[in-house]
């Protein structure tokens, strides 16, 4: 009790010494010292200085201010969480006259593109830069099975892409209701160029092609003088007797965004069904290409058609690609992923290194670490060669289930399983997980420094 009583009148002294001290100094700014001193002069100063450093500032960036007060409320609405900017200056895309369709024509690209990356300068096309562009009907599929192996195809090219950190673009619609089928690619290419000028290379994939090999990076550093990459063969396109219409193949092809490619789909869209002379040009490629199965243009006789009549205009740009298969006929693969496997697996029995477990940022790392031991095996016999880049399941229309009769049975909707499986298995291993059969949709867990231990095989 003795010890509460004390503290008390500690409290209250100290409270009233705190109250004295305050009145003191309300007293001192209350009445000013007639010298000048108290601390009304001190605030006015201060004050008045920091309203001069804000008009200072303000008039500094006063053409940032006007620009930022008159952008449309939704674009600075935008900028509370985008990280890349439009700037307020006007670009291509302000002109009301531009037109997206295939059936006018795009002058002056080059510049316009360029312009508007000279404006967004984090986002200036490298020399590598590939936008990956596929599609399909804007209809269910007939066959029972088609749309589940377009939608493996598609997780097939995002997978891709998402390791080789590129984009993809996916088009399930007519952008132009005369160019359907085969034609469909021409307009929504042009169509992904004008969306992503940032963009070097447009790289369209057919829907029924499948990516089976994960870690291939396209040489894009080859193609420099290039603008358009196709998988064929250039003893069979420039020929002048004996042609064939299956002298390249465009459900594959590379083409730079520019303006030559703008020029060239301009015109190789003229041969198509928004030409008046669509039927008349059929006649044409039939009489050229003898090969030819079919009276009406398609897009790659009609592409091989122009390359070799204007070889100085067209085909001095274009690369046709042998040394890999940007583009392989899946029936040259029959049978064969399973042996293909086997000698990746033999070179990770003798090399420590290449089966290390890693993360799958890092997988191109040990793709580049592979290509050595790849060059120095030879890989013969041929069947245990390097994986095919892209495996094309031409002629066997997954969607309508209409195949070539030429083909007997479902052996088209099993091997294109069999594909999937193999360029996933690529994929799942850095997650732990492989199957061990192809033909399965069981999978096991990876034991650690497979092959070594053979656990799978």
């Amino acid at each position: 009790m003795g010890l509460v009583l004390a503290k008390r009148p500690i409290a209250s002294c100290n409270m009233q010494s705190s109250q004295m001290a305050m009145a003191k100094r309300k007293r001192a700014c209350t009445n000013p010292n007639p010298k000048g001193g108290g601390c009304g002069f001190p605030f006015v100063v201060g004050t008045t200085l920091c309203a001069l450093l804000t008009l200072w500032v303000l008039w500094s960036i006063k053409e940032q201010l006007n620009k930022f007060l008159l952008m449309p409320a939704a674009t600075i609405l935008r900028r509370e969480y985008e990280v890349i900017l439009d700037p307020p200056d006007r670009t291509f895309y302000d002109d009301p006259h531009l037109s997206y369709s295939i059936e006018k024509p795009l002058k002056n690209w080059d510049e316009k593109r360029s312009e508007w990356l000279r404006l967004h300068p984090r986002l200036a096309a490298a020399r590598d830069s590939v936008f990956l562009v596929t599609g399909s009907q804007p209809t269910a599929c007939k066959n029972s099975i088609g749309d589940h192996l377009l939608l493996r195809c598609f997780k097939n090219k995002v997978d891709y892409c998402r390791i080789h950190g590129c984009e993809v673009y996916y088009n399930n619609l007519h952008l132009n209701t005369k160019m359907e089928s085969y034609w469909a690619k021409v307009q929504v290419v042009r169509s992904s160029m004008m969306a992503h000028p940032e963009a070097e290379w447009i790289w369209w994939l057919d829907a029924d092609a499948v990516i089976t090999d994960m870690e291939f990076r396209i040489p894009v550093e080859r193609y420099k003088e290039h603008n358009l990459v196709v998988h064929g063969w250039p003893n069979v396109v420039y020929a002048e007797r004996n042609k064939s219409w299956t002298g390249l193949n465009a459900g594959s092809l590379l083409i730079r965004n520019c303006q030559w490619s703008m020029d060239l789909m301009q015109v190789w869209a003229q041969m198509g069904p928004i030409s008046p002379h669509y039927e008349e040009w059929g006649k044409v490629l039939t009489s050229v290409f003898k090969d030819k199965p079919f009276p009406l243009p398609d897009d790659q006789s009609s592409l091989i058609y122009l390359l070799w009549k204007e070889r100085e205009k067209w085909g001095v740009k274009t690369f046709l690609e042998e040394g890999y298969e940007l583009e392989s006929y899946w029936l040259s693969k029959l049978g064969r992923f399973e042996e293909i496997n086997e000698g990746y697996i033999e070179m990770e029995e003798e090399v420590r290194g290449l089966r290390r477990r890693h993360a799958e940022k890092v997988a191109l790392w040990y793709a580049d670490l592979r290509e050595p031991y790849l060059k120095e095996r030879g890989w013969l016999p041929l069947s245990r060669g390097r994986r095919p880049f892209v495996t094309h399941f031409t002629g066997c229309q997954p969607c309508t289930g209409d195949h070539n009769p030429h083909y007997k049975g479902d052996t088209c909707w099993k091997e294109m399983r069999r594909a999937l499986n193999f360029a996933d298995n690529q994929v799942l291993r850095n997650y732990g997980f492989v199957r061990k059969y192809l033909t399965s949709t069981s999978v096991h867990q990876v034991p650690f420094d497979f092959p070594q231990r053979d656990v799978l095989r």
